[in-house]
């Protein structure tokens, strides 16, 4: 089936990225994963490449394009290559929606020259030790100051991508407290230098996955944040993080559909390169069987993510679109990446085979961004169920 969603310039950008994965990346890949972590310099050559300001307005040094169909080419390039970009996803996908939604002029002009220059890489804290999902349950405050010129943050996260190398982070906090028939009321959103006096990151996480990917614990005690760091308005920013939610869920979906992609092409090359008893292992009808299950897995999930992204950059994805599209695409990614590593034999465990690395990476997949049973709950409301 030829698709039509992507068109020359995503192609030219597909044989740009390409090559770059294979002069940039794959020769030192080992090195990041045993480090845990991609070095930060890397960033500057991501930005140079011009990954960071594709979204970006152009009076902000980015290339003014209001798609999402440059970083559904980056998901599908990556995977490709059994590699990740580090933490640099989080800066572009969770990062860039925040700002354009609601920072105000002089905040873009204060922040996003540096975000695509990669001399400032972002993230956000969302999650905290004790309330997982549960969002409207945070406990870090920011109180305002007496003379109004700035806020007071005090409290914790956890599980945070980026949080090592991050130098802005978008930090939810209380402002406010709780009402008692909203429990959404008082959280806001503020910007946080994490050079600030009282930031601290704490313990680098070790993942099962996604191990070239920084994830951190932070800790804030009595930091001071101007009140001009103030994104949006305050004590409304759990709607605004419910807005951003569909673009996230985008991204995860159409990840999870890449690897799924991916596991088919390195299993259809190691069963035709691997001989058992004398032949090939792609010569054998079971091996022929699982690897066709897969493709129209993959087949299914292509069409899913590309009605996703269309729907997107139309600025019409819903949020039970979003979750529908999360749900399905990680959910045959499980399925596909765990048959095609079974296809591989005792190498499919080893993490040397692109495989096993694939199959760790995506389990997180059917957590972050909401687990596949939140999904499941956003579909049966927008159901009426």
């Amino acid at each position: 089936m030829r698709r039509t969603v992507f068109n020359e310039d995503h192609e030219a950008f597909r044989e740009t990225l390409r090559a770059f994965i294979e002069a940039e990346v794959v020769p030192v890949y080992d090195e990041w994963f045993a480090a845990g972590q991609a070095p930060r310099d890397f960033y500057y050559k991501l930005a140079e490449l011009g990954v960071f300001g594709i979204r970006v307005d152009e009076e902000y040094g980015g290339a003014g394009i209001d798609s999402y169909k440059f970083e559904a080419v980056l998901y599908e390039e990556t995977a490709r290559a059994g590699i990740t970009f580090g933490g640099s996803g989080v800066h572009v996908l969770l990062g860039l929606p925040y700002i354009k939604l609601l920072a105000t002029d002089e905040q873009k002009k204060r922040y996003l020259p540096k975000f695509v220059s990669g001399e400032e890489m972002w993230a956000i804290a969302m999650t905290e030790p004790g309330t997982g999902s549960d969002l409207a349950g945070m406990k870090t405050t920011a109180k305002l100051s007496e003379d109004g010129t700035h806020y007071v943050l005090n409290g914790s996260k956890t599980f945070i991508t980026g949080g090592v190398h991050a130098d802005q982070m978008i930090v939810c906090a209380r402002t406010d407290a709780p009402r008692a028939d909203d429990r959404r009321h008082g959280i806001s959103l503020l910007v946080v230098d994490t050079k600030s006096e009282g930031y601290s990151v704490g313990r680098k996480l070790d993942k099962l996955g996604l191990k070239t990917s920084d994830t951190a614990e932070l800790a804030f005690v009595d930091v001071k944040v101007p009140v001009e760091n103030l994104l949006g308005e305050e004590n409304k920013g759990f709607s605004y993080l419910g807005h951003n939610l569909a673009s996230e869920r985008w991204g995860i979906a159409y990840g999870a559909y890449a690897q799924a992609k991916a596991a088919v092409r390195f299993a259809k090359q190691y069963v035709q390169e691997r001989t058992v008893f004398g032949k090939p292992v792609a010569h054998f009808q079971n091996t022929k069987f699982e690897l066709a299950a897969c493709q129209a897995e993959v087949d299914a999930a292509e069409a899913v993510a590309d009605r996703a992204t269309e729907a997107l950059d139309a600025g019409e994805l819903t949020p039970a679109e979003a979750a529908s599209a999360k749900l399905f695409c990680t959910e045959v990614a499980h399925r596909v990446i765990d048959r095609c590593l079974q296809l591989h034999g005792g190498y499919g465990f080893m993490n040397e085979y692109p495989i096993a690395r694939l199959y760790a990476d995506n389990r997180v997949n059917r957590i972050y961004g909401g687990t596949s049973e939140i999904m499941k709950s956003i579909i049966a409301k927008d159901m009426g169920l």
